[in-house]
């Protein structure tokens, strides 16, 4: 008597380039479906461009005798981002994650996907490509417009000036190294108040902790913050006693890519 034998179907694995891109479109749907992401995004936007005009007008009312060479003109392009972008978009980083642990979807997202460092890179990417593309339109648009009006007073700078592109370039990536820095202190934390308070903390808080300590230690432990890195990046009068911009550069990279490798070894090791 012959007996037939079933074999189960073996089920076909999609290529790796597929796998990711289909996370990918994963968490960019879930970043652009949120509205409020949006409406963060634009008012941000329009607020940095708003407080731009106001101070780039006001350092176009200084008398040219008193203004610092190409410092003032570069500073007054950037000095919005700091406050009107770069804390909009870090909160958006930290809720990335705190806010599907507190509604639970974050069980959904490593079920659909149990590997959590790809969970963690496809969240860096999509967060990151999306505030690096902000970050960079508002640089130039922040300059081109500070520059417009500071013309008038003959303190106006070109993209063609050594040492402007680079600063422009730096600009926009800031916004893009706090979100990544925020979303691994978020992974981290997983409170979304006590996640915003650390991203707050680094950002902000140890750089202005620095400027109230003593030489040397102002300068000895305030070039490795992310405040004073971007100071000599975006300046186009590095400080003594700081890290040349290069090395500065190197420090705003050092800071998301600690948070984020602490955050994928997190993730790997505890519940979700």
């Amino acid at each position: 008597m012959t007996v037939a034998s079933i074999r189960p179907a073996r089920t076909r694995v999609p290529a790796l380039a597929t796998r990711a891109r289909d996370v990918l479109a994963f968490e960019w749907v879930k970043l652009r479906s949120v509205r409020a992401n949006w409406v963060t995004a634009l008012a941000a936007a329009a607020a940095t461009l708003g407080v731009t005009v106001i101070v780039a007008r006001t350092a176009a009312a200084v008398p040219a005798h008193q203004a610092t060479g190409s410092l003032a003109p570069l500073l007054a392009s950037f000095l919005a981002s700091g406050e009107y972008t770069i804390l909009p978009v870090s909160v958006l980083g930290v809720l990335a994650f705190t806010s599907e642990y507190a509604s639970g979807l974050i069980r959904t997202t490593f079920a659909a996907v149990p590997h959590r460092w790809a969970v963690l890179a496809a969240k860096a990417a999509v967060l990151g490509g999306a505030a690096l593309a902000l970050g960079e339109v508002l640089a130039f648009a922040c300059f081109l417009v500070a520059q417009a009006l500071l013309s008038g007073s003959h303190l106006g700078l070109s993209l063609g000036q050594p040492g402007v592109p680079g600063a422009v370039l730096a600009a926009g990536f800031l916004p893009c190294a706090c979100v990544l820095t925020a979303l691994g202190l978020g992974a981290i934390i997983r409170s979304t108040a006590g996640a915003i308070t650390a991203a707050v903390a680094v950002i902000y808080a140890v750089a202005g902790l620095c400027l109230v300590l003593p030489a040397p230690w102002k300068t000895d432990i305030g070039r490795f913050t992310i405040g004073f890195a971007a100071y000599q990046v975006m300046s186009g009068h590095p400080q003594r006693g700081l890290l040349p911009p290069a090395a500065s550069m190197l420090v705003l990279i050092a800071w998301p890519a600690v948070a984020l490798l602490v955050a994928g070894a997190v993730l790997a090791r505890r519940d979700a």
